[in-house]
């Protein structure tokens, strides 16, 4: 039994660590912010690429790259391409770091956390 629980936590490990590694990037953390200010709509790509001035077959590689690791989700809406944040995996990932940092061994205060800036 404990064994499969060593598994399992070793395998959500990696999955976070896959996620914050997709989001390693100045670019991604950029994707990332703006489609936070979009939820729930999302955007275009058209007009991602246009509000971070990236080009679009570099724009394209940063996208699978977050939507491969469940940060992103993608819906085609005739031609168009929308995307958004996927606030389930976001909410998955923060509230791991938040377990391991503030309910367990009390690094950070919770109240310390609620805003950031």
């Amino acid at each position: 039994m404990k064994a499969l629980k060593r598994k399992q936590d070793s395998e959500q490990i990696i999955r976070y660590a896959d996620m914050l590694s997709a989001m390693g990037t100045e670019p991604r953390l950029r994707i990332m912010q703006l489609l936070l200010t979009a939820h729930p709509e999302g955007l275009v790509v058209g007009d991602i690429g246009s509000e971070l001035d990236i080009p679009s077959s570099t724009l394209s590689h940063h996208l699978d790259k977050l939507k491969n690791e469940g940060l992103v989700r993608v819906r085609r809406d005739g031609t168009f391409l929308w995307y958004s944040a996927n606030a389930d995996g976001l909410q998955e990932l923060i509230g791991f770091l938040y377990a391991e940092c503030c309910t367990r061994n009390h690094a950070i205060e919770p109240k310390k956390i609620v805003c950031c800036k």
